[in-house]
C-alpha cells in the first residue's frame, strides 16, 4: 500500500473509530436521539456506521452572501444591497462576551468535548427516551455549525431548507462525520466564529455582525452583557424570541442566558442580577439596502450599475454565473458617479418638473473623452409608491429602462455628421421652403423610398435658402430633409452605428426612413449625452462606464469593463459640428439654454405635436441630454401644468433648455471654464 493511500486510510479509520467510538457509549447513536421510537441498538448502529463511510470526506462551506456597497467617484455610499443582510467579522470583532453568552447557551463544555458531545447526548437520549419525543436536542456548537451551512446553501428553496433541518437518521450522520472533520482542522475560536457569522438572528440579521446593527445599532464589537445574552437566546428561535415583535418572551430568554452564564461561572450573580434588572433598551435599525436608499435621486443610476453587473460578460461567462457573483455579494463597487453633479442635476430636475406632474423628465451627463457617467437622474424618485417609478428613463429597456423617446431635431447633428464625413462642405445650400415634398431615397438595400408626403418647418417665416450652420441653428426641417437624401439613409445609420446608435430603446433596428433625420426613432439621455460627448472629444467616442473598480469580500479586484474609445469622424468634422452647435445656444433656438460664464454648444429637439422635448449639450468637460415627456401615454405637452407653470407651447430650447442649463452650471461651479472647438466653417 502506497504511503498516501496508507495516510487515507488511516484518516478513514480514525473517523470511524471515533464514531463507532460514539455509538458504543450512546446506544442508538442517531437514531435513538433523533427517532427515539425506532429499533434496536444492533439496527441502528449498522445503518448509521455504513451511512457514516459512504460519506465523502470533503466538507467544503460556502462563501457566505454578504451585503454588497456601491461608491461614487469621492468614495461616499451610494447604497448598500445585499441577497442577505450579512458582513462577515473576524474573532477579534466580536465581543468576548457575546462568545461566552453563547456557548454557555448552547453548549457549555464546548471547549472540552470534541466533536460530538457524548455526556450531552447519554442526557439528551435518557430525557428523550422518558419523554417519548426529542424534547433535548445534543448537537454540539460544531454541528449546528454544520447543519447552518447546509441550511444556507439551501439558499430560498424551501425543500432544500427542510431536508437540511430535517430530523433523520441520515442528516445526523453527515452533520457528525463533517463535525468531526471540522475540529481536525479549525480550532475552537474558529468554529465559534464562524458559527456567529452564519447563523439567522431575524428581522433579517444574517451573522452577528448585522444582528448588532439590526437590535442594538452597534457594531458586534461593541456588544455589552444584556445584549449579548439576548442575541445568544435568538438562535434557538429567532422568531419566538423576537424582541421587536416578541418582548416579553425575548426578555425571558435573555434572562435564562444570563442565568446560566453565571451557572456557568462566566460571569458572578451580581452581574447577572444586575443585567437582569436592565429592560431591553432596544435601539433597533431598520434594514435599508437596494437602490431605493440612495441619496440624490442616484436609484437609478444604482440601478443601472447592478444591470452592469448582471449582464456584462466581464463579470461572468454566463447569467448564472454573473447572478451567483451579485448574490453572494461582499463586493466594493466603485463607480464614476459625481457627487456635485449628481447633486445639481438632482436639484434641476425636481424643481423645473414635479413628481406629480403628468409629465417626467430624465436627465443624464457623461464626460467627453472617457465615457464616464457622472450623473443621471428623472423627476420621479426611484421606487414603488405613487408618482415614483423604477423604470430608468436614461437607458435601454434592456438595462432597465423604457421604449426611449423620438428625439426629435436632436438627430440632425447625426446627419450633418455623416454628410460632413461623405464630402458636403458647410457651405452646402438647400431652397429649404417652408414645407416640400420628401425627397426619394435609397434604402439600405438599394430600394427607393417614393417622393410622397411632405415636410415643413416650424414656422411659415421659416423659410431660405440656407446653408449648414444657419440651418442648424434655426433647425430647419427641410434643409436637413435634403441633406439626408444627399448624404444618403445608410451612411446616416452608419455614422448613427459609430456613434453607439445600433438599434433602438426597446431593441428593435433603427428604422432607416426618411423621417430618421427629424429625430423618428426612439433613443434615451445616454445614448445622446454620449453621442455629443463625441463632438466635445474632437470625434472620440467612448462607450459608457459607469463602474472604476470591483473588490470582492476577501479583496481580490475584479475585472471591470472598461471604456473602448476610438476616433468615429475626423477632428475637423467634430469641431465643425461644434462650431455650429455653439450658434444654436448663441443667437437660435437654444438660446435659453446657453451658459452665460463658459463655452457651450447644443442643440433643442420637438417631436411632432410637442410629445417630448428634448435638449443635448456640451462644454468641453461635460455632455449632457435632457429629455420631457408625458412618459404612460404621450400626448401633446402644451397646456400641461409642468413645474408648477402651465405650458404654453413646449419647446426643447425653453422647456428641456432650463434644465440642461441649471444641472450644467450646477456640476461646473468653481471649476475653470474650458474653450470648445472654433473653425471655419467652409
Amino acid at each position: 500500500m502506497s504511503s498516501s493511500h496508507s495516510g487515507s486510510f488511516v484518516h478513514k479509520t480514525r473517523l470511524t473509530a471515533r464514531f463507532l467510538s460514539v455509538s458504543a457509549v450512546a446506544g442508538v447513536l442517531t437514531a435513538g436521539l433523533a427517532l427515539p421510537a425506532v429499533g434496536s441498538l444492533g439496527l441502528g448502529a449498522k445503518n448509521a456506521v455504513e451511512d457514516f463511510d459512504s460519506l465523502p470526506d470533503d466538507f467544503t462551506a460556502p462563501p457566505l452572501s454578504q451585503s454588497s456597497t456601491v461608491y461614487n467617484a469621492d468614495g461616499g455610499v451610494i447604497a448598500t444591497m445585499y441577497y442577505r443582510d450579512r458582513t462577515v467579522v473576524p474573532s477579534d470583532q466580536i465581543s468576548p462576551v457575546m462568545k461566552a453568552a453563547l456557548v454557555d447557551i448552547e453548549d457549555n463544555r464546548f471547549y472540552e468535548h470534541g466533536a460530538v458531545d457524548l455526556k450531552g447526548m447519554l442526557r439528551a437520549i435518557n430525557k428523550n427516551a422518558a419523554s417519548g419525543s426529542v424534547s433535548q436536542g445534543a448537537s454540539t456548537l460544531t454541528q449546528q455549525y454544520v447543519k447552518n451551512v447546509f441550511v444556507d446553501k439551501a439558499g430560498d428553496d424551501p425543500q432544500a431548507v427542510l431536508a437540511a433541518q430535517a430530523q433523520t437518521v441520515g442528516r445526523k450522520v453527515k452533520e457528525m462525520k463533517y463535525a468531526i472533520k471540522l475540529e481536525e482542522t479549525l480550532s475552537k475560536d474558529e468554529i465559534l466564529t464562524n458559527y456567529l457569522n452564519i447563523t439567522f438572528f431575524g428581522e433579517q440579521a444574517y451573522g452577528i455582525e448585522a444582528a448588532a446593527q439590526r437590535y442594538f445599532s452597534v457594531h458586534a464589537s461593541e456588544l455589552t452583557l444584556p445584549q449579548a445574552a439576548l442575541l445568544a437566546g435568538l438562535v434557538q428561535s429567532p422568531t419566538g424570541y423576537d424582541p421587536i415583535a416578541n418582548p416579553e418572551n425575548a426578555k425571558a430568554r435573555r434572562d435564562t442566558v444570563l442565568r446560566k452564564m453565571a451557572q456557568y461561572g462566566t460571569i458572578t450573580q451580581a452581574q447577572a442580577a444586575e443585567a437582569i434588572a436592565r429592560p431591553l433598551d432596544l435601539k433597533v435599525s431598520r434594514p435599508r439596502q437596494g437602490c431605493i436608499t440612495a441619496d440624490q435621486g442616484a436609484g437609478f443610476f444604482c440601478d443601472y450599475v447592478h444591470k452592469v453587473i448582471v449582464s456584462d460578460p466581464a463579470f461572468g461567462a454566463t447569467s448564472a454565473d454573473r447572478q451567483a457573483l451579485w448574490k453572494h455579494g461582499g463586493l466594493q463597487i466603485h463607480t464614476t458617479l459625481d457627487p456635485k453633479a449628481q447633486a445639481a442635476l438632482q436639484k434641476s430636475v425636481t424643481s423645473h418638473v414635479y413628481a406629480s406632474d403628468k409629465a417626467a423628465t430624465a436627465m443624464t451627463v457623461v464626460q467627453p473623452g472617457t465615457g464616464k457617467i457622472v450623473a443621471m437622474g428623472q423627476s420621479r424618485p426611484y421606487g414603488f409608491a405613487a408618482n415614483q417609478t423604477q423604470i430608468n428613463l436614461n437607458v435601454t429597456k434592456a438595462m432597465g429602462g423604457g421604449l426611449g423617446f423620438p428625439t426629435g431635431s436632436t438627430f440632425k447633428p447625426i446627419v450633418a455628421a455623416a454628410a460632413l464625413e461623405n464630402g458636403i462642405t458647410p457651405a452646402q445650400s438647400y431652397p429649404s421652403p417652408y414645407s416640400m415634398a420628401w425627397p426619394a431615397m435609397k434604402d439600405c438595400k438599394g430600394g427607393r423610398f417614393p417622393e410622397s408626403g411632405e415636410v415643413h418647418n416650424d414656422a411659415k417665416s421659416l423659410y431660405g435658402p440656407f446653408t449648414m450652420a444657419p440651418a442648424m441653428a434655426q433647425s430647419v426641417n427641410t434643409y436637413f430633409a435634403s441633406l439626408e437624401a444627399d448624404t444618403g439613409l445608410c451612411n446616416v445609420v452608419q455614422m448613427a452605428n459609430r456613434l453607439g446608435i445600433t438599434q433602438q430603446a426597446g431593441g428593435e433596428k433603427l428604422s432607416a426612413v426618411p423621417s430618421m433625420a427629424l429625430g423618428s426613432n426612439d433613443l434615451t439621455p445616454l445614448e445622446m449625452a454620449n453621442v455629443y460627448a463625441t463632438f466635445a472629444a474632437h470625434g472620440t467616442y467612448c462607450t459608457p462606464t459607469a463602474i472604476t473598480s470591483v473588490t470582492t469580500a476577501d479583496g481580490k479586484p475584479l475585472p471591470v469593463p472598461a471604456s473602448r474609445c476610438g476616433e468615429v469622424m475626423s477632428a475637423h468634422t467634430a469641431d465643425a459640428l461644434t462650431t455650429m452647435l455653439k450658434g444654436v445656444v448663441q443667437d437660435g433656438t437654444g438660446t435659453k439654454a446657453g451658459l452665460g460664464d463658459r463655452d457651450s454648444a447644443g442643440k433643442t429637439g420637438t417631436t411632432n405635436a410637442g410629445k417630448q422635448v428634448w435638449f443635448v449639450g456640451y462644454t468641453p468637460e461635460l455632455s449632457g441630454a435632457t429629455v420631457v415627456s408625458d412618459t404612460d401615454h404621450p400626448t401633446s405637452l402644451d397646456g400641461q401644468s409642468i413645474g408648477g407653470e402651465i405650458v404654453d407651447q413646449a419647446f426643447g430650447g425653453t422647456l428641456a433648455g432650463p434644465i440642461w442649463r441649471d444641472a450644467m452650471s450646477g456640476a461646473l461651479e468653481d471649476t475653470t471654464p474650458g474653450r470648445l472647438a472654433q473653425v471655419p466653417l467652409q
